[in-house]
């Protein structure tokens, strides 16, 4: 019967979600992006090789995002997206929430729905504040989230508060360094201590997101310490992922 006809054409199956993934061998414990146990689903992630967490955060910003030169540069990045929908993946995210500068390109590359940054959810959550209120976001270099990125992810920079993980030397010498172990307590006590300096001095501050896709390990040890909403990359993954992967509800009527 033709219901029970399986079509192929890929390698793998099962999956639904592609990641985009910046190059690095720093540990990468459940809740990053770039660690599957993160997800109570499956996702398929490929490695853009060549771009380390510096070269995509900083070194893209120098350059025009319409000029041949950026293109180029992130030609990488479009390869990888092309590879993961040749192998079946009905949406594509990256590992790093700066990568909405070629968001638009992204989609130039590939048939289905592209979501390159996780501030494309400062929007989502900023509608559901009260007037007044906005929303806090602790990011991996608050020097280098520029009004290009806040213009792409469509947020109005007066609805949010910016905040960088400087100054956090465990934080740097993974994300930046590479370095192959990572001190847990260390860089949870890094994060939670960010974000506490928010809450207090931007009282303000409705609910929290986590840009850098890095830091939704320790998201429940930030909303102990300050009681409020915090979303990351993980909420982006899995509304998509459910998206494109519906099932039948149960239950009774």
């Amino acid at each position: 019967m033709e219901s029970d006809l399986l079509r192929g054409g890929h390698n793998v199956y099962g999956h639904r979600i592609g990641i985009l993934m910046i190059e690095g061998r720093f540990p990468r414990p459940p809740g990053a992006i770039g660690n599957a146990s993160s997800f109570p689903f499956p996702v398929m992630h490929h490695v853009v090789k060549g771009f380390s967490g510096s070269r995509t955060v900083r070194d893209l910003l120098s350059l025009d995002p319409e000029s041949k030169q950026f293109r180029e540069a992130i030609q990488p990045w479009i390869d990888g997206a092309r590879c993961l929908e040749d192998q079946g993946c009905q949406a594509i995210t990256t590992s790093c929430g700066f990568a909405v500068l070629f968001q638009n390109h992204l989609l130039e590359a590939v048939s289905v729905p592209v979501f390159a940054s996780s501030l494309m959810l400062v929007p989502f959550i900023a509608a559901t504040l009260r007037r007044g209120r906005r929303v806090g976001v602790i990011t991996a270099d608050a020097a280098s989230l520029s009004s290009r990125h806040l213009q792409e992810a469509a947020i109005h920079p007066a609805r949010v508060h910016i905040v960088g993980m400087d100054g956090c030397p465990e934080f740097a010498a993974t994300a930046w360094d590479d370095k192959t172990t990572l001190d847990f307590a260390r860089i949870k006590s890094e994060v939670v201590t960010v974000a506490k300096r928010l809450v207090d001095q931007a009282p303000d501050t409705g609910a929290l997101l986590l840009e850098c896709s890095l830091l939704p390990p320790y998201a429940a040890a930030i909303q102990a310490e300050i009681s409020l909403p915090v979303f990351d990359f993980t909420h982006l993954v899995s509304l998509v992922h459910h998206a494109c992967a519906r099932t039948t509800f149960s239950g009774l009527l």
